[in-house]
């Protein structure tokens, strides 16, 4: 694809702004040019027993050193563990972990390239031939040397002169290709002069673009005075595809930026009906346009952004958290008042010293996620791949004719958490500890446990199985199936053991409410152990005891956010939060109920 270059003005100076278009050092060309990557977290523990007599007492007194045992397990991690411990799903504990247990394997270096010292001014006609023929091993010299200025960032002015020099060999005729790539040095370096000469080229020659053009022309006139172009270009781009959250994010920001709040909060109700996750800093901008201003109907909207957030689990990050405070304290006559703190164990705000939400699930709630758990991953799910019916069947037998269990554990996962000890060794420390607390356990195992091996001892197999119930799977079976099914069917109290972070099977369920409480759920049952050698005393890391969730009270909020020097994965929740409550101490209700971690309106 070619047209005539012809009208590109000579080098203007930079634009003094350096915010408007987002574009940083760290941002590769591949990822946004070859592909819109921007497209691109105290309940009482109860027992199933039967009616005893008054007379069995020491029955009875059994079951109350069980409850205090059980009790005990939820605290030991305030006891047992190191105070700068932190829990399972707490942001930037699974990096620790692979720091503290780093692979054997020698790491894989990523291959040398060769390097290329690129110009640094503009060159003629005769240079760039001269460089061609050094380089004469490349198939398409032009294409690839304007492809390693865009990666390095080099100065328009330099790649100017690339296409001066293809023009000039090809009757004034560039490549399609060569143009996009000039026209992202031009918007990264915020040439406002040459983005309108390229524009107007494009849309002299071409009826259509493919989507990084249209991308890249919508970011390059949004904070023009010809920033209306730029939504036309999005309803263009909206005939082919649904256009992406960075496309929204950068109509909605130039809306904003020009004061057309209206187009602005019309593009993200039309955003969220398209079910696309919004850039948190699209949200962050409508946050920092909010300052100051007093207007009931535009705090409404931000109030529903920051239950989107809830709903979808979404955390801020540092610098939106900061303009959540900023818009907050800035509310003329409100008298808002924020802090960043963090969330004792027990829950209690270390700033207003109010207690957040429990982790808990509430009857409702855990009878619904069983159900769906039920259906979706142990009947519906994919099990059969690697079990059959009939084992199923046996497991589900097994379960029914057992009391309900206090503790399951998945005894492979478990016994290699030390890969030079021997394997029942540490399963039956395991084992022992949880015994010891008269816990009702469960440990799931594989039939090739059995077999008297280096790994796996005869004598230490029997010790255990006197200490606990064991079910051995066939070799081949799959293990997470199994251990949802005895921790739900066993009920609220019981908890289960493994470093697996069940993200197939959150997967599996049907629906983002789902999954959120199965998360929850998770958080509040899922034990780790943290004990850093064989034969150390076993310890586990504490059970979070709140929900790291967006939570308000109406006369205050509640707001995890993420910590920029902590790298958190997405099955990590944060640390940092953001306290936010009234001065005047004065009670605002807030309207309608939350069930399930939505938000629902009265009716």
């Amino acid at each position: 694809m070619t047209f005539y270059f012809t009208g590109i003005r000579s080098f203007p100076k930079l634009w003094k702004s350096n915010s408007y278009f987002g574009l940083s050092s760290s941002h590769s060309y591949l990822s946004l040019f070859l592909k819109d990557c921007y497209g691109i977290r105290n309940q009482e523990k109860c027992f199933s027993v039967k009616t005893m007599s008054a007379q069995n007492t020491k029955a009875m007194n059994l079951l109350i050193a069980k409850a205090r045992c059980v009790r005990k397990l939820d605290e030991s991690s305030n006891k047992q563990v190191s105070a700068d411990s932190s829990h399972m799903f707490a942001a930037g504990a699974a990096k620790k972990r692979s720091q503290m247990n780093p692979s054997s394997k020698d790491p894989v270096l990523p291959p040398v390239e060769n390097i290329i010292q690129l110009p640094t001014k503009p060159l003629n006609s005769e240079e760039w031939d001269k460089l061609k023929e050094e380089f004469k091993e490349k198939a398409n010299f032009e294409n690839w040397i304007i492809l390693q200025m865009v990666k390095c960032h080099s100065s328009v002015d330099v790649a100017k002169s690339v296409l001066a020099w293809v023009a000039a060999k090809n009757s004034g005729i560039v490549g399609y290709d060569l143009l996009v790539k000039y026209l992202y040095l031009c918007v990264f370096h915020k040439q406002t002069s040459e983005i309108i000469d390229v524009y107007e080229i494009m849309k002299a020659r071409y009826k259509r673009l493919e989507s990084g053009a249209y991308t890249l022309l919508m970011r390059g006139l949004i904070y023009t005075d010809r920033w209306r172009e730029a939504l036309l270009l999005l309803e263009d781009l909206k005939k082919v595809m649904i256009p992406s959250k960075k496309n929204y994010d950068d109509c909605i920001q130039g809306a904003l930026f020009h004061q057309d709040v209206n187009v602005a909060w019309n593009l993200y109700q039309e955003l969220l009906s398209h079910d696309i996750v919004p850039m948190l800093e699209t949200l962050k901008a409508f946050f920092d346009f909010g300052k100051d201003m007093k207007d009931d109907q535009y705090s409404n909207k931000l109030h529903n952004i920051l239950l989107y957030l809830r709903n979808n689990q979404l955390y801020p990050g540092e610098s939106f958290a900061h303009s959540i405070k900023t818009w907050f304290e800035s509310i003329p006559g409100e008298q808002w008042k924020g802090q960043f703190t963090t969330i004792q164990q027990s829950g209690q705000c270390l700033g207003c010293g109010k207690t957040v939400e429990s982790i808990h699930l509430s009857s409702e709630e855990y009878e619904f996620l069983k159900a769906k758990i039920m259906r979706d991953v142990i009947d519906g799910g994919d099990q059969y791949k690697k079990t059959t019916p009939q084992e199923l069947k046996r497991f589900q037998n097994f379960v029914k004719y057992h009391p309900p269990f206090d503790v399951v554990i998945d005894g492979l996962n478990v016994a290699k958490m030390f890969p030079k000890a021997r394997e029942s060794q540490v399963l039956l420390n395991v084992v022992s500890h949880l015994a010891k607390q008269n816990l009702q356990v469960l440990v799931l195992g594989r039939k090739h446990m059995l077999t008297q091996n280096s790994r796996w001892r005869r004598v230490e197999m029997e010790k255990m199985q006197k200490q606990a119930s064991f079910f051995f799977a066939d070799n081949i079976s799959e293990d997470d199936p199994f251990l949802l099914y005895a921790t739900l069917h066993s009920g609220n109290h019981c908890k289960f053991i493994t470093k697996d972070l069940m993200r197939d099977h959150k997967a599996c369920l049907p629906d983002a409410k789902t999954q959120r409480l199965f998360f929850k759920w998770q958080q509040g049952h899922q034990l780790a152990i943290v004990s850093k050698h064989p034969g150390a005393k076993i310890t586990f890391q504490h059970i979070l005891s709140y929900d790291t969730v967006v939570q308000t009270t109406g006369d205050s909020w509640h707001i995890p956010y993420d910590d920029d020097l902590v790298e958190r994965y997405s099955y990590e929740v944060p640390t940092k939060w953001l306290c936010l409550h009234r001065k005047t101490g004065r009670v605002t209700s807030w309207p309608g109920r939350i069930v399930w971690g939505l938000h629902l309106p009265e009716t």
